[in-house]
């Protein structure tokens, strides 16, 4: 039961940070007070619907329970209540997305490797739960998506997702396993984001004629 409410308290954390990403790029649209908790929910959740649906865990937890559209209505309240703290932030939006990114990794291969799935399933819906909802986000709002931009995020979601589901096989203590993965992967995209890192780009001479 307890390690069951802390990883709610986790994807909660994740719906949280992402919510509040959502809402602050809605308002730099100038939706309405609609457009922006839609946004807010749509980047909140995408991803967690994308993956439940392959999962066959139907309905989607994002649309059964109600905490989820709760807590993506309080991000998006913050993020208006906030905004001249929020507009201080150097880029408030890359940095919401990449705390949610970790949470998102972790709770997205801990349900797949909880419902029976292999190792491969796992990290790969982990990294699609961490990504699906910042990808809704900007092609909805005619953004280019984060995951096309130059520095690392589906890796550093992906290496999270890879850490939560090595912890989980070799059953290292429930109460860490998460946090520390969730650590690694928002530690690797804001080094890569400070030192712009990214991977290597491939040149038409690299392949081969």
């Amino acid at each position: 039961m307890m390690e069951h409410n802390l990883f709610v308290l986790v994807d909660l954390f994740g719906t949280f940070a992402f919510a509040v990403s959502g809402a602050i790029a809605a308002e730099q649209r100038r939706l309405d007070l609609f457009g922006v908790v839609a946004i807010s929910y749509l980047t909140a959740c995408g991803g967690g619907v994308v993956r439940d649906l392959c999962l066959g865990s139907l309905p989607p937890v994002g649309i059964s329970d109600w905490r989820y559209l709760a807590m993506s209505g309080m991000a998006s309240a913050m993020a208006i209540w906030a905004r001249p703290i929020i507009d201080h932030l150097k880029h408030p939006i890359v940095f919401f997305d990449s705390l949610g990114l970790g949470f998102f990794a972790v709770i997205g291969a801990h349900k797949a490797l909880l419902l029976g799935h292999n190792i491969e399933v796992a990290i790969i819906l982990g990294m699609v739960t961490a990504v699906g909802g910042g990808l809704a986000r900007d092609v909805v709002l005619n953004r280019v998506p984060i995951i096309l931009h130059k520095e690392i995020y589906a890796l550093a979601a992906l290496i999270g997702a890879a850490i939560q589901v090595l912890g989980q096989l070799m059953e290292w203590r429930a109460a860490v396993t998460p946090w520390f993965a969730v650590s690694i992967c928002l530690a690797i995209r804001l080094l890569a984001l400070r030192y712009s890192w990214s991977l290597p780009i491939v040149r038409r001479g690299d392949v081969a004629q």
